[in-house]
Protein backbone atom coordinates (compact mmCIF):
# COMPACT_ATOMS: atom_id res chain seq x y z
CA UNK A 1 0.00 0.00 0.00
CA UNK A 2 1.63 3.63 -1.05
CA UNK A 3 0.97 6.19 0.94
CA UNK A 4 0.61 9.78 -0.90
CA UNK A 5 2.87 12.05 0.84
CA UNK A 6 1.13 15.13 2.52
CA UNK A 7 3.68 17.29 0.79
CA UNK A 8 6.17 17.35 -1.84
CA UNK A 9 10.29 18.17 -1.04
CA UNK A 10 11.12 20.08 -4.35
CA UNK A 11 14.99 20.23 -4.80
CA UNK A 12 16.32 22.28 -7.66
CA UNK A 13 19.61 24.29 -9.10
CA UNK A 14 19.65 26.71 -11.63
CA UNK A 15 23.14 28.80 -12.42
CA UNK A 16 23.35 32.45 -11.53
CA UNK A 17 25.87 34.60 -13.65
CA UNK A 18 29.54 34.34 -11.63
CA UNK A 19 29.60 38.30 -12.04
CA UNK A 20 26.26 39.05 -10.85
CA UNK A 21 26.48 37.04 -7.50
CA UNK A 22 27.02 40.01 -4.96
CA UNK A 23 24.05 42.00 -6.89
CA UNK A 24 21.51 38.57 -6.48
CA UNK A 25 22.92 37.97 -3.00
CA UNK A 26 21.45 41.73 -2.06
CA UNK A 27 18.30 41.25 -3.78
CA UNK A 28 17.46 38.18 -1.58
CA UNK A 29 18.41 40.08 1.78
CA UNK A 30 15.60 42.45 0.78
CA UNK A 31 13.05 40.07 -1.11
CA UNK A 32 9.96 42.31 -1.73
CA UNK A 33 7.36 41.78 1.27
CA UNK A 34 4.61 41.20 -1.50
CA UNK A 35 6.44 38.58 -3.38
CA UNK A 36 6.90 36.82 -0.02
CA UNK A 37 3.47 36.98 1.06
CA UNK A 38 2.37 35.59 -2.21
CA UNK A 39 4.86 32.64 -2.09
CA UNK A 40 3.00 31.86 1.26
CA UNK A 41 -0.38 31.93 -0.26
CA UNK A 42 0.48 30.26 -2.57
CA UNK A 43 1.81 27.34 -1.25
CA UNK A 44 6.00 27.26 -1.22
CA UNK A 45 6.73 26.86 2.33
CA UNK A 46 10.13 26.21 3.74
CA UNK A 47 11.60 27.71 0.93
CA UNK A 48 15.87 28.05 1.26
CA UNK A 49 18.28 29.08 -1.76
CA UNK A 50 21.78 28.23 -0.86
CA UNK A 51 24.62 29.50 -3.12
CA UNK A 52 28.18 28.07 -4.32
CA UNK A 53 31.04 30.46 -5.23
CA UNK A 54 30.76 29.85 -8.32
CA UNK A 55 27.40 30.70 -9.02
CA UNK A 56 25.17 26.64 -8.68
CA UNK A 57 22.52 27.85 -6.62
CA UNK A 58 20.96 25.21 -5.06
CA UNK A 59 16.96 25.82 -3.68
CA UNK A 60 14.51 23.75 -1.29
CA UNK A 61 10.89 24.23 -0.70
CA UNK A 62 7.92 22.31 0.54
CA UNK A 63 4.44 22.03 -0.57
CA UNK A 64 1.39 20.11 -0.99
CA UNK A 65 0.77 20.41 -4.40
CA UNK A 66 3.67 21.56 -6.95
CA UNK A 67 1.84 22.33 -10.27
CA UNK A 68 -0.75 24.47 -7.48
CA UNK A 69 2.21 25.83 -6.16
CA UNK A 70 3.79 26.75 -9.45
CA UNK A 71 0.48 27.77 -11.23
CA UNK A 72 -0.66 30.11 -8.03
CA UNK A 73 2.06 32.35 -8.41
CA UNK A 74 2.50 32.14 -12.24
CA UNK A 75 -1.13 34.16 -11.87
CA UNK A 76 0.56 36.78 -9.44
CA UNK A 77 1.61 39.92 -10.70
CA UNK A 78 4.74 40.15 -8.53
CA UNK A 79 5.74 37.23 -9.78
CA UNK A 80 6.32 38.71 -13.30
CA UNK A 81 7.81 41.54 -11.83
CA UNK A 82 10.16 39.27 -9.70
CA UNK A 83 11.07 37.07 -12.47
CA UNK A 84 11.44 40.07 -14.57
CA UNK A 85 13.81 41.67 -12.34
CA UNK A 86 16.06 38.35 -11.44
CA UNK A 87 16.35 36.83 -15.34
CA UNK A 88 18.88 38.90 -15.81
CA UNK A 89 21.23 37.37 -13.15
CA UNK A 90 20.73 33.84 -14.54
CA UNK A 91 22.31 31.63 -17.36
CA UNK A 92 19.43 30.75 -19.14
CA UNK A 93 17.16 28.17 -18.38
CA UNK A 94 16.00 26.52 -21.78
CA UNK A 95 14.57 29.92 -22.41
CA UNK A 96 12.17 30.37 -19.01
CA UNK A 97 12.12 32.52 -16.17
CA UNK A 98 14.00 30.82 -13.54
CA UNK A 99 10.86 29.65 -11.75
CA UNK A 100 10.05 28.01 -14.51
CA UNK A 101 12.93 26.83 -15.59
CA UNK A 102 14.97 25.33 -12.87
CA UNK A 103 16.24 21.39 -13.11
CA UNK A 104 14.61 19.70 -11.00
CA UNK A 105 16.50 16.85 -8.51
CA UNK A 106 15.23 13.45 -7.97
CA UNK A 107 14.85 12.66 -3.88
CA UNK A 108 16.77 9.67 -3.43
CA UNK A 109 16.71 9.52 0.84
CA UNK A 110 15.12 11.38 2.92
CA UNK A 111 15.77 10.59 7.02
CA UNK A 112 12.19 12.52 9.56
Amino acid sequence: MSVVPSHHRVCFLLQVRPERLDEYKTHHQAVWPEMLQALRETGWHNYSLFLREDGLLVGYFETPDLVAAQQGMAARDVNARWQATMAPFFEAPGGKNPDEGFLRLEEVFHLD
